[in-house]
């Protein structure tokens, strides 16, 4: 007797090389499914700029991890809004969306996710763990001081390895079809909490240091980075998501990891050797 198996379905993975899209294609591949990365580099390349390349990146999909560059760039939510109705053309049937919390305007883009045709699951994470050790604080943590116009304000980090998964879940599970997850870590914590933590972790010392909106732009101005960061910094840590969520208990069952355990382990790898 001859046994057919059906393969597991083929996955889009727009910014496959980036912090959660790495994550996510390794995931899936190591799942059994075929995993196509969508990047200016890939082959077939995927551009969000160029229409032309959508087809081709489509071609043989079933499902797509979809995350975008300049979500908050006036039109990217029409480009969201095409791709997703060019993707259900094409045959993909299930759309997961990397959008963010406490974010009126992005909120606003889901919606040509949702109405795409598509079965579809909506992502929304918090700042990032690993924004300490894979992004842009971690320069400040290798010279021991994170410097930031913020004041006290909390954020409850969220672990990216947690995004990864509730993404699989979604892209994989039809249980998710038609959820929105606001994803948050297990705490609250200020900068000056992240200090302490990643000086426990690190055995350096590492300080939070606050500054006024002013001093951080004079700040900016005599390393040459542009004065507009501190706007966003104030706009985006303004203290809108200081409150815990439960989208990780809610899609995988279990708790979210603590940053804690984070530094800990980032910091066996070396990163924030000085």
């Amino acid at each position: 007797m001859s046994v057919h198996f059906t393969p597991r379905p083929a996955v889009l993975v727009i910014g496959g090389t980036g912090k959660t899209g790495r994550r996510v294609a390794e995931r899936l591949a190591s799942l059994g499914h075929s995993v196509r990365i969508g990047s200016r580099s890939s082959e077939p390349s995927f551009v969000w700029e160029d229409t032309g390349s959508w087809k081709a990146a489509l071609d043989g999909v079933d499902a797509v991890y979809l995350t975008h560059p300049d979500i908050t760039v006036p039109g990217s939510g029409e480009q969201i809004a095409a791709f997703s109705r060019a993707a259900v053309d094409s045959g993909v049937r299930r759309l997961v969306l990397l959008s963010a919390r406490g974010d009126a305007t992005l909120h606003t883009i889901e919606e040509g996710v949702r109405n795409s045709g598509a079965d579809w699951t909506v992502v929304r994470p918090g700042w990032f763990n690993q924004n300490f050790s894979e992004g842009f604080f971690l320069d400040a943590v290798l010279a021991g001081e994170i410097v930031l116009p913020v004041g006290d304000v909390a954020e409850a980090f969220v672990d990216i390895d947690d995004i990864a998964d509730v993404v699989v879940a979604a892209l994989t599970d039809d249980r998710h079809i038609g959820k929105t997850y606001e994803l948050s870590g297990p705490r609250l914590l200020t900068f000056a909490d992240v200090a302490e933590e990643l000086s426990r972790a690190t055995g350096r010392e590492i300080t939070y240091i606050p500054l006024t909106p002013e001093q951080f732009r004079a700040s900016l101005r005599e390393n040459g980075l542009p004065e507009d960061l501190a706007d966003g910094y104030a706009q985006n840590l303004d203290g809108r998501n200081a409150y815990l969520v439960h989208g990780v208990e809610e899609a995988l069952g279990r708790t979210p990891r603590d940053f804690s355990d984070y530094a800990r382990e980032a910091t066996a790898t070396g990163v924030w050797n000085p």
